[in-house]
């Protein structure tokens, strides 16, 4: 079989992070060890090997797999933060990354659908959300009551409601379009549970079962492991990231009804005061996706049962009852149990460990993180190899040992 020069490109990538034993069976890795293959952990990973560095992924159970906060069929990206700059850059940032790997990947990963955002008019969030698209020149469409019900007769509007559709935004493919970030670049994942960083004589020496020897590089550790940050460093971070039990339900529309589908309905999301429910349409045939955003009750992401619980079920046929009639009675067709990991104030956590210096610590995506992975990957990179400055928002010391979610 003749090989390409892109074929033979790709298995050199390939072996250039791949670990490999030497005499007495010290591990050799590259400059850059990541734990963690959600999708932090890829886009950190592709971002510094587009920096020069050699990058070795581990993850206890493989990329993008079902208990990963990453895990599951789709994200919401959207511009709309209230106002706030820094992650609404980040997600624009974001966005051109991930059309870039949907126009390579063999089935798309970003679903431009839209984002349909409505709430009591007046509301803080919704107008600080408008007048950053309006001052950054950002496509939308605003829209009163009268506007909603025209646009989406499948839904139902209430007196002092209005809302706005974001145009650039919709939503992304998630396990799998974390997958093929690391297929498409190359990137191995090796499947084993890492521990936390060892010292000797005031060195980095081990983490897991890899030692870290003078001469044999892994320069560099992050640790981007989502709800298992606070398990890999309890003393550290125990309180200052909660993982959360977040519970999804896919409804079945109709035999032959298109309303709920892309093209008919955008990414949805009924926002008031800070209490979020929200939804995606029937992307990929995996049913209307319906969501509720308040953080749920703390669990464990390796021993919680992913079981939806009949009263969500219920709350949930309630509130399609009265926003969408036509789907009260569908069939649930899956579910799934997923989990936010928590920051006090909902902002990342991306920061040096305090005890060493050539260790990171990424997570607190905070139900949001999943569309920020190509601007965390590149401000991580930059870190790393000192071409960015420090965000203050991201730092250890910004985090508060208390349950709290802030939606951003």
């Amino acid at each position: 079989m003749k090989i390409t020069r892109r074929a033979s490109l790709g298995m050199m990538a390939a072996a250039a992070i791949a670990p490999k034993t030497a005499a007495g069976g010290t591990m050799l890795l590259g400059d850059v060890a990541v734990i963690g293959a959600g999708v932090f952990g890829v886009w950190i990973a592709e971002r510094l090997q587009r920096a020069g560095l050699s990058v070795t992924l581990f993850d206890s159970y493989g990329a993008g797999h079902a208990r990963a906060s990453s895990g599951g069929e789709t994200r919401v990206t959207r511009y709309s933060y209230g106002g706030d700059a820094l992650y609404a850059e980040m997600a624009r940032e974001s966005l051109i990354a991930w059309k870039e790997i949907s126009a390579r990947a063999a089935t798309p990963l970003f679903h431009n659908t839209g984002v349909l955002w409505f709430s009591p008019e007046g509301d803080d969030y919704m107008a600080k959300s408008l007048a950053y698209l309006e001052a950054t020149k950002t496509p939308f469409r605003k829209l009163d009551r009268a506007g909603l019900e025209d646009a989406y007769p499948q839904m139902r509007f209430f007196d002092g409601e209005a809302g706005f559709l974001e145009l650039e935004t919709g939503a992304l493919v998630a396990g799998r379009g974390v997958q093929t970030v690391a297929r498409l670049n190359n990137i191995n994942v090796f499947v084993e549970k890492c521990g936390p960083p060892k010292k000797s004589e005031g060195r980095l020496r081990k983490f897991g079962r890899y030692q870290v020897t003078p001469g044999f590089f892994v320069n560099k550790l992050v640790y981007a492991c989502g709800p298992w940050l606070p398990e890999v460093f309890p003393k550290l971070l125990d309180r200052r990231i909660v993982a959360t039990r977040q519970e999804v339900i896919h409804f079945g529309a109709p035999a032959g009804d298109d309303r709920f589908r892309p093209g008919r309905l955008p990414v949805w999301a009924d926002f008031n005061a800070g209490d979020l429910t929200y939804g995606l349409p029937d992307i990929e045939g995996q049913g209307f996706k319906f969501c509720f955003g308040a953080a749920g009750p703390e669990t464990s992401p390796d021993d919680q049962e992913r079981l939806v619980g009949a009263d969500v079920v219920t709350r949930a046929r309630a509130y399609l009852k009265r926003r969408f009639p036509d789907l009260a009675k569908a069939p649930v067709i899956h579910s799934r149990v997923c989990q936010y990991e928590n920051t006090s104030n909902s902002d990342l956590l991306i920061d040096r460990h305090p005890d060493f210096d050539d260790v990171w610590l990424v997570g607190g995506g905070s139900g949001h993180g999943f569309k920020l992975g190509p601007a965390v990957g590149r401000y991580v990179a930059e870190r790393i190899t000192g071409a960015g400055a420090e965000e203050p928002r991201f730092s250890l010391a910004s985090k508060q040992e208390v349950k709290a979610r802030i939606f951003r």
